[in-house]
Formats: C-alpha cells, structure tokens, sequence
C-alpha cells in the first residue's frame, strides 16, 4: 500500500493550495480518507476527512470553512483544497486511509499514511 500526498509550496498569506494524495495497493473506494498536519515539535493533528459511503466530510475547527475535502475515486486520490491560508497553516500535511469511517479524528485507527507534503504560509 502506497499513499503519495502532493501540492504543498510555500504560499503567502491568504492564498490557496490544493494538495493532492493518490493511493496504490488498496481499493480506494472503500477507504476513508483523511488529512492530518503536524508542526515541528507539535503533535500531529486532525484536519479534515471523508467518508468512503456517502461523500460526508468533517474538519477541524480551526479550518472549517476555509478547507474542503473531496474525492475522486477513479483516480484513486483524495483531495485537500485550502484557502484563505494562514501562518497556522504552517506544517507538514498528511493523507491517511482506513476501511471505516468510525472515529475519523482518531490518529492511531488509521493504518496507511502518506509522506508528508509541506506546506509553509508566510506573513
């Protein structure tokens, strides 16, 4: 299983990203998916997921309304568009993937992961 998350850059305040992972080795319509971040020296957090059933989604607080997540599932890939982007936003974000939707915030319950891709807004 391959989880290969793109899109990051550095961005000035305000802008938009859209980062993109695709996955190999699954059947990706059966999986939800997930995006989390992590700063340095901060423990990783929960950002947004989607449900593999029915297309629902959930965010953070602290992007709702400014993040969207969809999927596309015949390419195999989960989208995070992010805009009105802060220095908050600042971090190393990560796709995820499990079978059940259950407990989407839930870091441990997801057993695929992605590499990171960065993203870094400046002021």
């Amino acid at each position: 299983v391959q989880l290969q998350a793109s899109g990051g850059g550095l961005v000035q305040a305000g802008a938009s990203l859209r980062l993109s992972c695709t996955a190999s080795g699954i059947t990706f319509s059966h999986y939800a998916m997930a995006w989390f971040r992590q700063d340095p020296g901060k423990e990783r957090e929960f950002v947004a997921a989607i449900s593999q059933l029915d297309g629902s989604s959930h965010f953070a607080d602290s992007v709702q309304g400014r993040f969207t997540i969809s999927r596309e599932d015949a390419k195999n890939t989960v989208y995070l568009q992010m805009n009105s982007l802060k220095p908050a936003d600042t971090a190393l974000y990560y796709c995820a993937g499990k079978r059940t939707y259950r407990d989407y915030q839930s870091i441990r319950s997801y057993p695929y992961w992605g590499q990171g891709t960065e993203v870094t807004v400046s002021s």
